[in-house]
């Protein structure tokens, strides 16, 4: 059995005590952290190898951006792929006690205006999800992907569709997009697999507090597997209690299960 976490942190410095206890309370075998915000000499690896995580593998950028993958099992780090093509420090791969690969990748935001020509990040999110296409048509072991990947892409993953279909996170032409990726290598949304749509199922709460009140949530973070491992997957569950913690990620954890 191992158990693999995912939790954009939004600054894995800052918020290293709500981590800490995730960890104490939850104990997943591996975490995939993004948004960490910090160069890798920067990481604080030894506040989580007292925690019994010593295993690490660190893709670091100076304040923004960047991902980290801990273990309490050995990694073998595989590659880190700059599918934003500009340097940004967005994903990791490792191969988890040799029996699991593992890639951990924060798919950028968008910006606010859903249209290529008047808003370059926009496009740049839509050239990053192609990138990861032609690179999951080349698949040939079975893989689990993790992370906030800022597209919620079914009507039901979001507080309110009609409201949100034209805002950047939920347009067609991103849940298009993501679709291709998917259809490359037939992959499992096992946040779907064991929590069927339209089931609730919110990742991501905005700061502003009438947003929780209202529960105005977006499922943003996901965790998908190759159908050969979606299979050996035995459970998956939102940690949403960790968005009412002192000082907390904007994010809740994911954490999945399988019997490997």
């Amino acid at each position: 059995m191992i158990s693999v976490a995912t939790w954009n942190i939004n600054s894995v410095r800052l918020r290293m005590p709500q981590v800490e206890r995730f960890l104490r309370e939850q104990a997943p075998d591996v975490l995939c952290l993004q948004e960490i915000k910090c160069r890798e000499e920067q990481f604080p690896y030894e506040a989580f190898a007292a925690l019994g995580y010593g295993h690490s593998a660190v893709h670091g950028q100076k304040g923004y951006h960047g991902v980290a993958t801990v273990s309490r099992l050995p990694l073998r780090e595989l590659g880190r792929h700059d599918w934003q093509d500009n340097g940004e420090a967005r994903h990791v791969g490792v191969e988890v006690a040799g029996k699991l690969i593992l890639e951990n990748v924060y798919i950028p935001a968008g910006g606010d205006i859903p249209d290529r020509s008047a808003n370059p990040k926009f496009g740049q999110k839509l050239d990053f999800l192609e990138r990861m296409t032609r690179w999951a048509d080349t698949l040939d072991r079975p893989t689990l992907i993790v992370g906030d990947f800022n597209i919620a892409p079914l009507d039901c993953d979001v507080y309110d569709h009609k409201a949100l279909v034209k805002v950047v996170s939920h347009t067609p032409q991103e849940v298009e997009t993501l679709a291709r990726f998917r259809d490359a290598h037939g992959w499992v949304d096992l946040g779907r697999e064991h929590i069927p749509a339209p089931g609730r199922n919110y990742s991501w709460w905005s700061y502003r507090s009438w947003w929780r009140q209202k529960d105005q949530g977006r499922r943003l973070d996901h965790a998908w597997a190759s159908p050969e491992l979606a299979r050996q997957a035995t459970g998956h569950r939102v940690v949403e209690e960790t968005r009412h913690w002192d000082q907390p990620s904007d994010h809740v954890p994911l954490i999945t299960e399988f019997d490997l």
